[in-house]
């Protein structure tokens, strides 16, 4: 079963809307880790792919960036984008979302961003569509820029391997029903001449395992 096309995965997002905040029971493990070792307190660019609803933005601009850094957030359902416009309305003056068609670069100069994030966004995608992306991180990312990910991966052991492979069989037969995602490992599409991987590591919620991924450019 291939990946949802951009206009499939628009679709999907664009019914699901706010109920996409349901993840956080187990996305919220995940994004805690990354953002504590991905040192955000001291960037000042960040470029979110896949923004969502602005949860996680909102999260990082109340909590952890510098009161001068700027936020750009893209996704391609107008949907997400208006509900992360709304929420992020108290940093407008630093904070701005776009939406996308899935081809198009992401609305950032080269070399802009110290930040390039995409949480559980490469899980929806196939492996054309994900080396075009890391291809797009690494052309917003300055020289020693950030990419900073969290995503589904494969459980190893016990309940996470099985709640992996029950995914993995719904995700084959009807993508939609999961949001298009399944688990992968992006450590493997990863370039070691363009990335030098800072931290990979698995963090498990509710037998949901999620692949915690930063990696410099080279």
């Amino acid at each position: 079963m291939p990946a949802l096309t951009p206009e499939q995965a628009r679709r999907v997002y664009d019914r699901i809307g706010r109920t996409q905040d349901w993840q956080r029971f187990y996305e919220d493990a995940a994004t805690a880790d990354l953002v504590a070792r991905a040192g955000f307190d001291a960037a000042h660019s960040i470029v979110e792919l896949g923004c969502g609803t602005g949860r996680f933005a909102a999260s990082l601009l109340a909590r952890r960036l510098p009161v001068d850094a700027g936020y750009v957030g893209v996704d391609l359902s107008p949907r997400m984008v208006a509900l992360a416009s709304e929420r992020l309305r108290p940093w407008r003056d630093r904070a701005r979302v776009s939406l996308v068609d899935g081809d198009a670069p992401v609305p950032a100069s080269d070399g802009a961003a110290d930040r390039f994030v995409a949480n559980y966004v490469f899980d929806l995608l196939g492996p054309e569509q994900t080396r075009a992306t890391l291809a797009e991180a690494r052309r917003v990312l300055a020289p020693d820029g950030l990419l900073c990910t969290a995503g589904l991966t494969f459980g190893q052991a016990g309940i996470a391997q099985f709640v992996s492979r029950a995914w993995t069989a719904v995700w084959t037969r009807r993508p939609e029903l999961v949001g298009g995602c399944r688990p992968v490992r992006l450590v493997d599409a990863l370039d070691p001449a363009a990335w030098d991987v800072r931290h990979r590591g698995t963090v498990v919620a509710w037998g949901i395992a999620s692949e915690i991924l930063i990696a410099m450019r080279r």
